[in-house]
C-alpha cells in the first residue's frame, strides 16, 4: 500500500469520492455497521462537489489510481447548497471562531480503515488550509459515536451541541496551527 494525500484535481477524482460517499451513507448501512464504522449523512450531487472542489480543493487519500478517503472542503459560500448544514452555518454565527474552513465530510473505505487515513487526511487538510484558515470546523452526528471518537483522537474540540429537526449535532473544531 501506498498512499498519498493530494487535493482532488480530475473530474474522475470527484466521482471516485461520490462512490464512496454513497457506499456510506446512513441509509446504505446497517444498523450494526452504523455503531462499528460510522456513516456519511449529505449526498452531494456532482455539480456541487465540483464547485466546492474549486473554491477550496478536497483532500484525498490515493492507494494508486484509487481514492480510499477524502475530506471536503467547503467555504460559507456553499451554506444554503445543503439544506442540512444551514443550521450549522447559522450555529457558527455565534461562536467566537472566525477563520475556518468547513470540513464538509470525511470517509475512508472499508478496506482502508484503521490504517491512519483518518488522521493522514486532516493532517494534510491542516497542511493545505494553514496559515490561510486557523481552524477546521465540522459537526458530528451525536449518535455517530465512531465518528466522534475518531474526531477526538485527532485533536477536535467540541464547541457544542445543538439540535437541528430533531437531530443532535455536536459541533466541533481543530487548530491548524
Amino acid at each position: 500500500m501506498s498512499l498519498i494525500y493530494t487535493t482532488a484535481t480530475t473530474t474522475e477524482e470527484l466521482i471516485q469520492i461520490l462512490s464512496l460517499q454513497e457506499m456510506n451513507l446512513k441509509s446504505a448501512v446497517s444498523d450494526l455497521e452504523m455503531e462499528q464504522e460510522g456513516f456519511v449523512t449529505v449526498h452531494h450531487t456532482l455539480d456541487v462537489l465540483t464547485r466546492m472542489n474549486n473554491a477550496c480543493p478536497h483532500i484525498i487519500a490515493k492507494d494508486g489510481d484509487k481514492v480510499v478517503g477524502y475530506a471536503l472542503s467547503m467555504t460559507d459560500d456553499f451554506k444554503d447548497e445543503i439544506s442540512v448544514l444551514r443550521p450549522m452555518f447559522t450555529k457558527l454565527k455565534n461562536v467566537n471562531i472566525k477563520n475556518f474552513i468547513t470540513m464538509g465530510q470525511i470517509c475512508v473505505a472499508k478496506s482502508h480503515r484503521k490504517m491512519g487515513v483518518f488522521r493522514g487526511l486532516y493532517n494534510a487538510m491542516k497542511i493545505a488550509s494553514y496559515p490561510k484558515y486557523d481552524a477546521i470546523i465540522t459537526e458530528v452526528d451525536a449518535t455517530n459515536t465512531r465518528s466522534s471518537g475518531a474526531h477526538y483522537a485527532v485533536g477536535f474540540k467540541k464547541i457544542c451541541t445543538y439540535n437541528s429537526l430533531g437531530q443532535d449535532w455536536d459541533l466541533i473544531s481543530l487548530k491548524t496551527s
